[in-house]
Parts: structure tokens; sequence; C-alpha cells
């Protein structure tokens, strides 16, 4: 991120209490009940997004519990975490708490049925049924869709990719994307991250922010052929002012 961008990001309410929910449940729950005092997978097991035993045992739970669950690796929760923290904290000071949980456990859950149905065919169509048991962890099915929103709402302003290269938010989400669609069709589901999940965090985003978007211009009666997604974002604070286009763990990881 870009040092203005840095400097103003706030650490709003709910941000703060999902950031501080997802390394309370690593550290306690992953690192040390799992990984030092049970040394077995509990955890994953019964929590994570088996699409084995969502659809058959009917485990709906697993949808939205996943989402706070990551794998033992530092880097894989940390990258998920100051996404959250970056993209998240702007999206609710603009959006406002309500909306703003809404749009992250929407984008959260249909990433999650979104792998759920794609595993589920793959499975019926090659017959290797391994995907199926594989354990599913990770907040990056909602990450992803606070991404694609920012890119949406902050579409000028700059940021730097990898941390080293300067560009637009809005040119930043289209290669994210782009790189999930080709690693997915390279690697099918036998890649150890997940990358239909995050696609889908990115549609389910565009489609219900597009959705409200529709709604909204219908009920003032401005509703008009080509509207922007950004008629969703003004529900709880004004547009920000133009300064603001200045400037041994599971095998899926989301």
């Amino acid at each position: 991120m870009n040092q203005q961008f840095q400097s103003v990001v706030p650490f709003t309410k709910s941000v703060k209490v999902l950031v501080i929910a997802n390394l309370a449940i690593w550290v306690l729950g992953v690192l040390i009940l799992q990984g030092l005092i049970l040394k077995n997978d509990i955890l994953f097991d019964i929590f994570a997004l088996k699409p084995s035993r969502v659809i058959f045992d009917f485990w709906a739970w697993q949808l939205v519990t996943y989402m706070f669950l990551h794998s033992a690796s530092v880097f894989h929760v940390l990258f998920n975490m100051l996404s959250l923290w970056w993209f998240g904290s702007e999206l609710e000071a603009r959006w406002g708490t309500k909306f703003f949980l809404t749009y992250y456990f929407v984008c959260g859950v249909g990433a999650g049925l979104i792998y759920l149905v794609g595993t589920f065919i793959y499975a019926y169509v090659s017959g290797q049924v391994t995907s199926m048991e594989a354990p599913l962890v990770g907040a990056s099915g909602a990450t992803y869709g606070l991404l694609l929103a920012y890119g949406l709402l902050f579409g000028d302003r700059v940021i730097h990719f990898m941390m080293l290269f300067p560009m637009k938010a809005k040119y930043f989400v289209m290669i994210i994307g782009f790189v999930e669609l080709v690693t997915l069709l390279d690697s099918g589901m036998g890649s150890q991250v997940a990358n239909l999940a995050h696609l889908g965090g990115i549609a389910v985003g565009f489609v219900f922010l597009a959705v409200v978007a529709r709604m909204r211009a219908q009920k003032s009666g401005a509703a008009k052929r080509g509207r922007r997604l950004k008629l969703v974002v003004n529900n709880e604070r004004k547009a920000s002012t133009d300064s603001d286009s200045s400037s041994s763990g599971p095998k899926y990881w989301n």
C-alpha cells in the first residue's frame, strides 16, 4: 500500500472483532489445542469446510465456521488478516457496520457454496473423490469479496502490487482475479490453494453489489441503465472527497 493509504486506514469496530476472533482461534485452537495438546485435526474435522460432510451429513455450519480457521502457516492467517484490515476497515467506514458484515458473510458463505458445488461436480465427472474429503479453511473467500468492493469504490486510488509496483486499485483487482483464474485452469482442483473459493468470493461480491444497487435505484425511482455499482456504497456515509482518488494442516488454503 502507498504511504498515504497506510497513514489514513482505520481499524474499525467489526473489523477489529473479526481480526481478534480469527487470531484467537488460530493461536488457541490451531496452534495450541491441535498442534501442541491434542496433536490431531479435531477443529478441522468439525469446523473446516468438508464438501462430503456438508452434502451427505448436512453439517451446514461449516459454511460459516471455515472462515474463522486457518492453517498452521503464519503467512496464511497474516495475509488474510492484513487484507481484512486494509480493505475491510475502509469499507466498513464507508458502508457502516451492518452492511459491511452482511457483505462480508455473504461473500464468505457464497464462496464456500461455489467451492462446494465445484468440488462435487469435479468429483462426479472425474471420479476422484479425495477433494470431497479435503478440509477448506481460511477467510480468503470473504476477503477477496472485500478486494472486489475496494476496487469498485476506490478504483483510481494508487496501491502497490507486491508492495513494489504502483498501480490503480481497479487494475490490481483485475490482475488478482486473472491470476486466480489462470491458476485454477492450470491446476484444477489439485492445487493446495482453493482458487475456486477465491474466485467465488469475487463473483458473489459482484452479484451482491449489483443486486443491491439495482434494488436501491429502483426504490428511489432513479434507476438508469448502466448505472455503476458505486450506488451501493453511500448508505450510511457520503462519498469521500476527491482526495480518495489520489493517492500439518488442511489441504486447501483459502
